[in-house]
């Protein structure tokens, strides 16, 4: 103890010794540039709350980020999709006496040799660039349900492991309290055993009793530590700094919402639902394309050519005779997709409902666990253990009965925290099942 005294003495006497150091310093020239802020203010940790963390990972989320691309990348192929064909500009020469050299006059190339020149143009029949546009757009549509549903998805993970963070810390409270509770009778243990009120096998006890709250401190703010690793990985490394920390704690908040509201919430609002929807549509867009790829497109070329000392046009009509080839695979095929998204579409809608189900359900049984905490158990346990560490540092108990409600309040508290973070992940997990944050 005396050891640690001097070390502390040498600690606060240091700054002192180096502010007088600095005062025989030359000054340091200030550098030019924007104002840094106070070191104090630098190193304050800053407290983020839930929603702010759900804003966070939205804006910072790489994972999220990247499947935002692909709707960047949708609407790209709808520019492509637009696009009309090109013109082909074609040429040739003919008859040049390349193995006479001595014919290549200006008679000879206006007389005997041939230029051709022309231009060709492919017209689509049947709205191919249409009915392309519009397929690029409902993908599009379908890409952009897609990652709504990913955010959700990431919400859910953010708010979960919000929880699990506020979970570590009211865990670290709770233990640092026992610490310093358990402390104190130490102290008034150690007072007894010296005035011989106390054996020194009980003292021993009690004091290998103090490593179990020591090791319940360490081990909680370890819990701390990785949660909130866990979190900024979500939110962003580069959204948050090192010393950042949660703002909130476990709470109640009673949900008085009907299983049928919720049912019809989610069916309005799951993004997941909405992109089988939009997979439907998207899948009969691509069978009018299919169809549209039926027709023949037309090809026109006009060709100026120069024969003979004469000028003249030409014109050239192309086009493909669909005796074999009339795209009846692609056109199949784009029917059996259409059954395989109204599949998908009937299968999600009934996942979305069984999600809303679970969830509901779920938190229903974290609820009723609460109203046992809340009902009259936590109180009982935490009045036991006062009663019982009153009567043992007055000697009216026995140091088991002691130890006994120190374990018993101590198991309770933490089964109560666990319960109350059980029940806000569960809210969290209804939130998600419904799609939406604001529950009726």
């Amino acid at each position: 103890m005396r050891k640690a005294l001097a070390w502390a003495t040498a600690l606060l006497a240091l700054p002192a010794s180096l502010i007088a150091q600095n005062q025989k310093m030359p000054p340091i020239p200030t550098p030019v540039g924007p104002a840094v802020p106070p070191a104090s203010t630098q190193t304050a940790p800053t407290r983020i709350s839930l929603e702010e963390a759900i804003r966070l990972a939205l804006q910072h989320n790489h994972a999220l980020l990247a499947a935002r691309s692909t709707i960047l990348q949708n609407q790209a192929q709808e520019v492509t999709a637009n696009l009309r064909p090109n013109p082909v500009l074609s040429w040739d020469t003919q008859f040049l006496p390349i193995f006479q050299p001595s014919n290549f006059t200006a008679d000879y190339f206006s007389n005997n040799a041939q230029f051709d020149i022309g231009v060709g143009y492919l017209f689509e029949i049947g709205k191919k660039r249409q009915h392309r546009l519009q397929a690029a757009r409902d993908q599009t549509a379908v890409t952009r349900a897609t990652v709504a549903d990913n955010e959700r998805t990431l919400t859910f993970n953010v708010s979960q492991q919000f929880v699990s963070t506020l979970l570590a810390q009211s865990t670290l409270d709770l233990a640092q309290q026992d610490f310093d509770s358990f402390q104190k009778t130490v102290d008034i243990s150690e007072a007894r055993f010296k005035a011989g009120d106390m054996s020194e096998g009980d003292l021993l006890k009690i004091k290998l009793q103090l490593l179990q709250f020591q090791s319940d401190v360490l081990n909680a703010k370890l819990a701390k530590v990785q949660a909130l690793s866990a979190l900024r990985q979500f939110v962003g490394f580069e959204s948050v700094g090192d010393n950042f920390d949660v703002d909130g704690q476990l709470d109640y908040q009673p949900v008085h919402a009907g299983l049928d509201d919720l049912k019809l919430l989610a069916l309005q609002t799951r993004p997941d639902l909405q992109a089988a929807h939009l997979g439907v549509t998207a899948a009969r867009s691509q069978e009018s394309l299919a169809e549209a790829n039926r027709k023949r497109d037309l090809n026109i070329t006009f060709d100026y050519s120069h024969v003979g000392g004469v000028n003249s046009g030409t014109f050239f009509f192309n086009i493909e005779l669909p005796f074999f080839d009339r795209n009846q695979g692609e056109i199949a095929r784009t029917r059996y997709a259409i059954t395989q998204f109204q599949e998908q579409q009937t299968e999600t809608a009934e996942q979305v409902m069984s999600d809303v189900v679970n969830a509901y359900e779920a938190l229903r049984s974290s609820d009723q666990i609460i109203q046992l905490y809340r009902g009259g158990y936590v109180d009982q346990a935490q009045k036991s253990r006062d009663i019982t560490e009153y009567a043992y540092r007055h000697g009216a108990a026995s140091l088991l009965d002691f130890l006994d409600s120190e374990r018993t309040y101590r198991a309770n508290q933490l089964a109560y925290r666990q319960a109350l973070a059980t029940y806000m992940t569960s809210l969290e997990q209804l939130r998600q099942a419904v799609g939406t944050r604001s529950l009726p």
